[in-house]
């Protein structure tokens, strides 16, 4: 889970953490609704625009642009455990899709848990319902835990597979599967699925390819659970390793690089872990590009993408992720990490199209919105000022904004507390207590700056 990077570089990237909401930079705008448990959106490459989804439970639905109501492409419920970290869980198109039809799933299979990598075909391409032969690829055990399934599939820019595998589940993974290079789980895989007569074959660079030790499937390894990830447009892989209970972590993987766990746990010794006497030579892993601690209701990373997109919602080369739990928007520059939008969204991925403009997969509430530009935002507050006796009291403020539009309160004194709606977007209200007041002189005044407006009061004995 780690990439090296100086001592300086480290705590830049750990440390400078923007934790409450600036003035929203972006909105989400809903594309679709009413998906069930969706978990991935992605396009297939082949200039019809169109987006496609994963849901949990076994079906992809395709989206026609313009329309806000997909239709199943693929339905393979009947092969697939879900629930859960368990089910459909990873969608990538061939790169010539387009011409061959051809693209790959991965999912938990019924009766065992085993993760399976399989390939379906649309003929033609342009189909909107895919064929339901299935040809198997890849099938890795296990049968332990039902969570740490990873299930993240992309095609590099060399045209080869990568596929991201959890360690096997359970906390501090025991058996030390990500460290073990003889097993493919808490890995990063790279396999050549265009091999004639076989259903792929390891590429012959891979880093233990022909090794005495290692498969020759694994490109990278000493991942906890890489969840999601995605390559830049210079063929960097960025990818989310979920943490345990302290750390989420963003790595830029290498070929052959050690991301740390069990060891470590993003950039600290793993609390409590079995192997606390390896974490002295730290030089034997790569350390993370971007880690954060499980504050403010963060605990699950979301990797995203570098934006690329042609309409200019962001700034071109921001690492855009997210936390599944708080529903915060992330954005990574290169040296500090900030919170673009706070949202009450369960993330269970990102997405990109043709156009390579974001999108946000809402798994309890069943949306894929798109990161649009953030119009110009206009705030008012009402009432404006207010008046208390000695006795101090309680008072609320509503705030008027557009959707999306975010902002924060903060009293200016101490006698004045924001006791609710410390920060936001769009509508919403601000909850405040004036302190009973003894001192001298007769009266005292102070604000609360409240989206950017100022807020009054006046106490009086």
């Amino acid at each position: 889970m780690r990439i090296v990077y100086s001592g300086l570089g480290l705590l830049a990237a750990t440390l400078l953490f923007v934790a409450t909401p600036a003035i929203a930079q972006i909105q989400l705008s809903t594309v679709v609704s009413g998906l069930a448990s969706p978990l991935f959106v992605g396009n297939a490459g082949d200039n019809l625009n169109r987006l496609f989804i994963v849901e949990q439970a076994g079906v992809i639905k395709v989206l026609q642009p313009g329309e806000s109501t997909p239709t199943d492409f693929l339905d393979i419920r009947t092969k697939i455990v879900s629930g859960g970290e368990q089910g459909l869980l990873g969608l990538a198109f061939h790169p010539l899709y387009s011409t061959n039809g051809r693209f790959f799933v991965y999912y938990t299979r019924l009766g065992d848990g085993a993760l399976v990598i399989a390939e379906y075909r649309a003929s033609p391409a342009s189909s909107n319902m895919a064929g339901t032969a299935e040809t198997v690829i890849l099938t890795i055990p296990h049968a332990a835990n039902t969570n740490h399934n990873g299930g993240m599939l992309a095609f590099g820019p060399e045209g080869y597979l990568y596929a991201g595998v959890g360690d096997g589940g359970g906390a501090n993974d025991l058996p030390n599967n990500a460290q073990n290079k003889n097993l493919l789980l808490g890995k990063i895989l790279r396999i050549d699925i265009n091999a004639p007569g076989v259903p792929y074959a390891a590429p012959p660079d891979n880093p233990f390819f022909g090794a005495p030790e290692g498969l020759d499937e694994i490109y990278a390894y000493g991942m906890r659970n890489p969840w999601r990830f995605s390559f830049d447009g210079f063929g960097q892989l960025w990818v989310g390793d979920v943490g345990q209970g302290a750390r989420e972590e963003v790595d830029i993987i290498v070929s052959g690089g050690n991301y740390g766990w069990r060891v470590f746990e993003g950039s600290i010794c793993t609390p409590n872990g079995p192997d606390s006497a390896l974490c002295n030579n730290p030089n034997d892993y790569l350390f993370p590009v971007l880690d954060y601690a499980h504050s403010n209701g963060r605990c699950s990373v979301t990797g995203g993408y570098v934006y690329r997109g042609s309409q200019g919602a962001l700034s071109s080369g921001t690492y855009i992720y997210g936390d599944y739990c708080s529903g915060e928007i992330f954005a990574w520059d290169g040296a500090t990490q900030s919170v673009l939008l706070d949202t009450a969204l369960n993330i269970s991925s990102f997405g990109e199209d043709e156009q390579r403009e974001l999108y946000v997969v809402h798994l309890i509430g069943g949306t894929v919105s798109r990161i649009v530009r953030s119009p110009a935002c206009t705030y008012s507050i009402a009432p404006a000022r207010a008046t208390y006796g000695p006795g101090g009291g309680t008072g609320t403020v509503a705030i008027t904004a557009d959707g999306g539009c975010a902002w924060t309160a903060t009293s200016n004194v101490s006698w004045l507390t924001v006791t609710g709606g410390a920060s936001g977007s769009g509508n919403g209200p601000v909850t405040y207590s004036v302190a009973v007041y003894t001192g001298r002189p007769k009266n005292r005044n102070g604000t609360i700056t409240i989206a950017g407006q100022t807020f009054s009061v006046k106490q009086s004995k």
